[in-house]
């Protein structure tokens, strides 16, 4: 549109210069006309350009764009960012030295190390001339020397620059699809296996496929994490909630699930699938193996695909519970092909904590071969993962083993990381549950805590006037006092009536005392400025 209009404009220009050429060429006395028509024809050169939208406005874009809503970087954080910059410009400018991110699941952001037999195989297969040279031999451990010379024997020209298979490379689908058969007891198939970058693009993979029109729906539990809402928005489908239990500890009961999809259909909705978080983020709980039999037959019975998001089955942190996975529970009860299921995985969480790597894949059973072409189909647009990723996701699931040089040390640092972890949780729980106010479940897993914020009428009164949900206005005030970032409980989806916020254990545990401290100094002057 713009293109034309300066052609028009340039037309324009050059009809009237050529008009006041010709008059001045009869009249060269009096050059004033000619000056004058050119002076008019910029004018409205002008005039023009300043009336022309632009291309794109917010009006003009995919609704299904500004429908999706992302909280976990949203205004929080950004504002946050904002605070960064001013304390990076302007030292002791703010009542705090720095910004605590407690936003989002990043662990190494927040200074937990990688493990190190991970690194090491990764930096040889990017690097593998290093692998020739008689010093790596004292560098790297033996055992990470003989996984990254496997690994590159199975990558197209022995190079992590190249193009994959579209599923991911085959060799290190065949290790991931070992792990898994070892962490359940039964078979699994590497074909059956999407590496993909990271969990997120997967979980858009099977919306893509499931969702047709805004008639179909997906239930979700709520509190959700929000990849599911936006995923939804963003391929025009309908978000069937089912409320967890807060008061069981964030449990899931299968009658609220399915009084919300008998709801659904009765407005024409054509539900196609259950999402189930387990372990559950935001809200930490870890199911029962009684609890994922009700849902595995629930699946079945109503015909649902089962989307199972087990990125954090590494973090447990109360001895009387364990993660199980769909797929082994599914096949305890003797089902098969006949349940389709998907199962989400991540380099991202876990112990490894490998976000930036953007790692992970879904495993794809009970799905007729002309569908599994179909979404092999979605996944070749892409051409393929990247391949340090993919290189992740199978050290992941196949790590040292009893007898390589580096299990203990492998070992030392697993355990280390989730002990801390473990603690961290009970620490921040703890201190929650001390707030004025404040109660809070225990995170049996995950990483996070989501606490239930009981704020007084004239706080809920002071944050609808400033049009900000209570629980925003609550994260804004304390983000501005103290530097810390959490997410507000809004942004998750959570009962109406209630506020919550997600809050993160990953803080260095040597930074646990000093946010708590902080955290308790906020709260108890918030709650006295708005004491009805």
């Amino acid at each position: 549109m713009r293109r034309f209009a300066a052609e028009r404009a340039r037309k324009f220009l050059s009809s009237s210069l050529r008009s006041s050429y010709s008059y001045s060429s009869s009249s060269s006395s009096n050059p004033l006309p000619a000056a004058a028509a050119a002076a008019a024809a910029a004018a409205a050169s002008t005039a023009m350009s300043s009336t022309i939208s632009p291309p794109v406005t917010v009006d003009s874009i995919n609704p299904k764009v500004k429908k999706c809503e992302y909280a976990v970087r949203g205004e929080i954080v950004t504002h946050a960012q904002r605070l960064q910059q001013e304390l990076q410009t302007s030292p002791g400018s703010l009542p705090f030295d720095e910004i605590l991110y407690c936003n989002i699941g990043n662990p190494q952001s927040l200074g937990q190390q990688p493990i190190t037999f991970f690194r090491e195989v990764l930096a040889l297969c990017d690097h593998p001339a290093l692998l020739d040279r008689d010093e790596t031999h004292a560098l790297f451990s033996s055992d990470a020397i003989a996984r990254a010379w496997e690994i590159l024997d199975l990558i197209p020209g022995r190079a992590t620059g190249a193009y994959s298979h579209s599923q991911g490379i085959k060799g290190l689908r065949d290790a991931i699809a070992a792990g898994i058969a070892a962490r359940d007891g039964f078979p699994a198939n590497a074909d059956d296996i999407f590496l993909t970058d990271g969990a997120s693009p997967a979980v858009h993979m099977m919306m893509q496929l499931l969702i047709r029109s805004e008639k179909d729906g997906i239930l979700c539990p709520i509190p959700q994490y929000p990849l599911y809402s936006a995923s939804i928005a963003l391929h025009g489908g309908s978000l069937v909630p089912y409320y967890l239990n807060e008061a069981t500890g964030w449990g899931l009961e299968i009658f609220e699930v399915k009084s919300q999809l008998e709801d659904a259909r009765s407005k024409g909705i054509t539900v196609r699938a259950l999402v189930v978080i387990n372990p559950g983020n935001p809200t930490g709980q870890v199911l029962a193996e009684a609890n994922q039999r009700e849902i595995v037959e629930f699946c079945k019975k109503e015909g649902l695909v089962l989307l199972a998001d087990e990125v954090y089955q590494e973090n447990i942190y109360v001895e009387n519970k364990q993660f199980n996975s769909f797929k082994k529970i599914s096949r305890l009860m003797g089902y098969g092909e006949e349940l389709s299921l998907v199962s989400f995985q991540s380099v991202s969480k876990g112990y490894y904590g490998e976000c930036g790597k953007r790692g992970g894949y879904m495993e794809v059973t009970g799905f007729t071969p002309d569908v599994r072409e179909q979404i092999y189909k979605v996944a070749s647009v892409n051409l393929c993962s990247n391949i340090s990723g993919q290189i992740l996701a199978s050290l992941v699931m196949n790590p040292p083993k009893v007898g390589d040089e580096s299990y203990e040390s492998f070992t030392a640092e697993k355990e280390g990381i989730l002990q801390s972890l473990a603690r961290r949780a009970q620490a921040l729980e703890d201190a929650f549950n001390n707030l004025e106010g404040v109660t809070c479940n225990k995170a049996e897993g995950a990483m996070y805590l989501f606490p239930r914020l009981h704020l007084p009428q004239k706080a809920i009164d002071a944050a609808k006037a400033a049009n900000a949900a209570p629980d925003a206005f609550y994260a804004r005030r304390l983000l501005d006092a103290t530097g810390i970032v959490v997410v507000p409980g809004s942004g998750f989806r959570q009962v109406p009536g209630t506020w919550h916020m997600r809050c993160t254990i990953l803080p260095q545990e040597d930074k646990i005392p000093a946010i708590i401290s902080r955290l308790k100094a906020f709260h108890e002057a918030f709650m006295e400025e708005f004491r009805d």
